[in-house]
Formats: structure tokens, C-alpha cells, sequence
């Protein structure tokens, strides 16, 4: 019975507070996978198996390095270099993302401060 009432519902689900895309660090596996059909798509019938084998999760994700794409047995330079752009955007994007959301702390923190003198 539990099962049934789980997810019933036809609505989409949200991604987090404020409609804020889900951080790159909570990422599972399934969510890599999105990823990687979504940037690297000539690429993703290829090497999908080998990012599910090795449990790639987003934390993982923005770590790896070339080398690490070679140990992931993607060994033809060129999707390896095409997959590595690709994971340099989301990282840059992943610390844009990081240096706004402490902008804002700092700004509510400055206003919160003020408000209270």
C-alpha cells in the first residue's frame, strides 16, 4: 500500500528552494548520466557504462582530470578532450554558482547587521 501513494502524482519535482538547480554536489549517478547525455551527447552511448561502473556522482564528477578520463577507459583523445571541456564549463559554472550564493549571504548578512543598529 505504502508503495502505491509514494509518487503517484503527474506534477514534476522540484529541484530545491527558490527553483534553484540542484547542486552539482548532490548529484547521484542518474543525475551524471543526465548530465553527460545532455553536454557530451556524440559521445554518451560510449562511455555512459563506464561513468555508471565506476559510480561516478556530480562530486566525482568536477574532480576527475584527464587523466582520470584515461583510467575511465575513454582512450580516443578527442572525446576525452571534448568530455574534459565539458566538465571545465561545469566547474567554472559549479563556482560562479558558489561565489553568488556568498554574495548573497554577505549582502543579508550586511542588511541584517544595518537593520539591527
Amino acid at each position: 500500500m505504502v508503495e502505491e501513494t509514494l509518487n503517484t502524482s503527474n506534477k514534476p519535482k522540484a529541484k530545491t528552494n527558490n527553483n534553484k538547480p540542484k547542486s552539482v554536489y548532490s548529484w547521484n549517478v542518474t543525475d551524471v548520466q543526465k548530465w553527460l547525455r545532455r553536454h557530451c551527447s556524440d559521445y554518451y552511448q560510449l562511455y555512459v557504462e563506464n561513468f555508471i561502473q565506476h559510480d561516478i556522482t556530480g562530486r566525482t564528477l568536477i574532480r576527475i582530470n584527464d587523466n582520470s578520463l584515461l583510467r575511465l577507459g575513454i582512450t580516443n583523445v578527442v572525446h576525452r578532450e571534448a568530455i574534459w571541456r565539458e566538465i571545465l564549463k561545469l566547474r567554472l559554472k559549479t563556482d560562479i554558482m558558489e561565489i553568488r550564493d556568498l554574495q548573497r549571504r554577505n549582502t543579508n548578512n550586511m542588511f541584517y547587521d544595518y537593520s539591527i543598529a
